[in-house]
């Protein structure tokens, strides 16, 4: 099974010598720390289910079976009980996914507005479908059945942004600014 390893996690394993699966079921002293912050604000661990799946995955990008399994013993609750919550909610990624990802509408109000053509414009523009991420690791283009902006469709969610009221030459400077930024980052 191949994994995504954080920085992190790799420092960690190639000071422990553990198996990377082992390791994907400890949390961060930093992941705990915000969780226990997160948690502080309820009467117990399990009502911060939601908001841990959201730490742990700000710093490893996604969400594995190990990471679950970490959380959910974090949490003292039951491992099926957190994957609920995990799979319920379209911002916690299960799966890889690249440094920005690409929600794009595609309820009645979107598709009346043309979230159709604006996917095909996104995909032949990266050169990826729905569900795929770009070779470079940046964009990876994931359908919503409805961001709830239906008044300003098509929408779309890049990061945590939402942009509203789109067309082509919109989402190119999106995309364009995504790219000019990590190709920044890159250089230095």
């Amino acid at each position: 099974m191949s994994s995504v390893l954080e920085p992190e996690l790799i420092e960690v394993m190639e000071q422990s010598n553990k198996d990377p699966e082992e390791l994907s079921e400890t949390l961060t002293d930093e992941e705990k720390r915000e969780i226990d912050e997160e948690a502080s604000h309820y009467e117990g661990k399990s009502s911060v289910g939601l908001e841990a799946l959201r730490i742990v995955q700000k710093y490893r990008g996604w969400i594995s079976d190990g990471s679950l399994r970490a959380i959910a013993n974090y949490l003292e609750m039951p491992v099926a009980q957190l994957e609920s919550v995990a799979t319920y909610f379209q911002l916690i990624f299960r799966q890889p996914v690249g440094k920005e990802v690409i929600l794009l509408c595609k309820s009645a109000s979107c598709w009346v507005m043309g979230c159709d053509q604006l996917q095909k414009h996104i995909s032949q523009s990266l050169q990826i479908e729905p569900g795929q991420t770009t070779k470079d690791g940046i964009f990876t283009l994931l359908e919503a059945p409805c961001l709830g902006d239906c008044d300003k469709a098509p929408v779309l969610m890049l990061g945590e942004e939402m942009y509203r009221n789109l067309d082509e030459s919109a989402i190119d400077e999106l995309i364009d600014k995504k790219k000019q930024i990590h190709a920044d980052k890159s250089s230095h």
